[in-house]
C-alpha cells in the first residue's frame, strides 16, 4: 500500500512539472520598425519563432503603412528579450520593447 502511495505521488509530481514550466513562460510586446510592407510581418514572425526558447509569436499591423507589433511568448530560462530584439534587428527590422502605457502626443 505504501509503494502505491509513493508511485501516485511520483506520477502526480511528474504530471505537474509541465504545468510549472508553462507558468514560467513570459510574454513581451515589441515595436518592430521598418516593417511596413505585406511581407514584413511574416518575416518578423518567422525570425522570432526561430529563436530558441520562443513558444509563440503573434504579429499585428493596424494598416499596410504601420510598423508591426510582435507579441512573443518565450521561456526566460532559454532566451532573453535582448536576443529577440537582436534577431529582428539583424534582419533589418529594428525593434524595441513596446511601452506598457504609451504616452499620448498632444
Amino acid at each position: 500500500m505504501k509503494a502505491r502511495g509513493i508511485a501516485l505521488l511520483v506520477a502526480l509530481g511528474m504530471s505537474a512539472a509541465p504545468l510549472a514550466a508553462l507558468a514560467a513562460d513570459t510574454a513581451v510586446a515589441l515595436d518592430v520598425h521598418h516593417a511596413d510592407c505585406v511581407l514584413c510581418g511574416p518575416i518578423v514572425k518567422r525570425t522570432l519563432a526561430q529563436v530558441p526558447g520562443v513558444k509563440s509569436v503573434a504579429v499585428s499591423q493596424p494598416d499596410a503603412m504601420a510598423d508591426v507589433t510582435a507579441t512573443v511568448v518565450y521561456d526566460p530560462a532559454v532566451t532573453r528579450v535582448a536576443a529577440l530584439i537582436k534577431a529582428v534587428t539583424d534582419r533589418g527590422y529594428p525593434a524595441v520593447v513596446k511601452p506598457a502605457h504609451p504616452e499620448k502626443v498632444q
